[in-house]
């Protein structure tokens, strides 16, 4: 451990003498990773010179056990030796964590699509319930959240919804809710208490800067319309809405939450620039958990994810075998115990794809 915490101090080092370059400073793109890196090390020295003064501490009171004859000095030497031994251990797991090399995209802020799937419109209210559970996880962890397009249910919730997520490392909590999410309730419509199974869709897209993903604007089709919904009165009369096709793709992205055009559009660039960046990023995700045999963190957005159990308040999370009667608590945005269970196993996976090499 102590090796690989001076290749650390060597790599936090040549970073620190980085981050003030010019060349570096100018490139925006690298700036931001190195700026990243040098944060990510700085948590890992902090450990690592905790990890380092508990050692110090044993070989001091081992010291003081052989060669004190007080027998009060030797006792304390004991307690301390006892003490710093517990602790060691479990140090040195959280330093293997922190040193399994970090997801780049984990840093990055992200769009959030919620579609309602099977179950007609009890399944837009669920897709509704969902939007109000992350909302409520966001504000929970210091993050804004901002709608981009609504398509509300004829009864409740929503066909649709997207919103943009920003803060602190949102997509290294979020990306592990992408997938199907299902529901089995009594719906508000069901005379005869029957409970029915529904469905909705999430989908978790880091949001990608103009430097991850160039995009040719004569490959995309701008159109504009009129926006529904509520607004004001200005809503169905002008064509404030903007709907942005990616020919070559098939892509679609489109934004009518904003008043002003130029808002919409740019809000739509940024969805089109996110579905792009993720169609390669899902490739990427489904090597790489085929290569683990994993499906914590994968490319398949088809996949089966989570259960929310209303008759009997439970939440089970399929990809981990985990099962919480906690619902209200979680559909309540307290899902992350939810996503640390899932962390730790994504992290299992990768020390043991890493082997003895952390």
């Amino acid at each position: 451990m102590l090796d690989k915490i001076q290749i650390v101090r060597q790599r936090f080092d040549e970073v620190s003498d980085l981050i003030i370059q010019p060349d570096i400073i100018t490139d925006q793109k690298r700036y931001i990773e190195i700026n990243k890196e040098y944060k990510d090390l700085t948590k890992v020295i902090k450990k690592a010179d905790e990890y380092e003064s508990l050692i110090h501490s044993v070989e001091e009171a081992k010291d003081i056990i052989k060669t004190e004859t007080d027998a009060e000095m030797i006792e304390m030497a004991k307690m301390e030796l006892d003490d710093a031994e517990t602790k060691l251990p479990i140090l040195e797991e959280e330093i293997k964590v922190m040193l399994i090399p970090k997801d780049p995209e984990d840093a990055k802020n992200v769009m959030v699509e919620i579609r309602a799937g099977t179950g007609g419109d009890e399944a837009s209210i669920f897709a509704g319930d969902l939007y109000r559970m992350y909302t409520k996880f966001c504000s929970s962890q210091g993050w804004k959240t901002e709608v981009v397009d609504i398509s509300e249910g004829t009864s409740g919730g929503f066909k649709e919804v997207i919103f943009s997520v920003t803060g602190n490392d949102v997509y290294g909590l979020m990306k592990f809710e992408s997938g199907v999410h299902r529901v089995q309730r009594v719906p508000q419509t069901e005379t005869q208490g029957r409970v029915h199974t529904s469905a909705a869709t999430v989908m978790v897209l880091p949001e990608a800067e103009e430097f991850d993903v160039q995009i040719n604007p004569s490959d995309v089709r701008v159109d504009y319309f009129c926006a529904s919904g509520p607004g004001g009165q200005s809503v169905n009369t002008t064509y404030s809405a903007v709907r942005l096709t990616h020919v070559p793709t098939g892509l679609v992205a489109q934004c009518q939450d904003q008043k002003s055009q130029h808002k919409n559009k740019d809000k739509a660039f940024k969805v089109l620039r996110s579905r792009l960046y993720e169609r390669e990023l899902a490739k990427k995700l489904e090597a790489d958990a085929a290569q683990r045999k994993t499906m914590v963190s994968s490319g398949d957005r088809s996949a089966k994810i989570r259960t929310y159990n209303y008759p009997q308040g439970r939440v089970t999370e399929h990809r981990i075998n985990l099962t919480l009667y906690d619902l209200s608590n979680i559909i309540d945005g307290d899902i992350i115990k939810i996503i640390k269970e899932l962390q730790l196993a994504e992290n299992t996976e990768k020390l043991k794809a890493l082997g003895e090499s952390i």
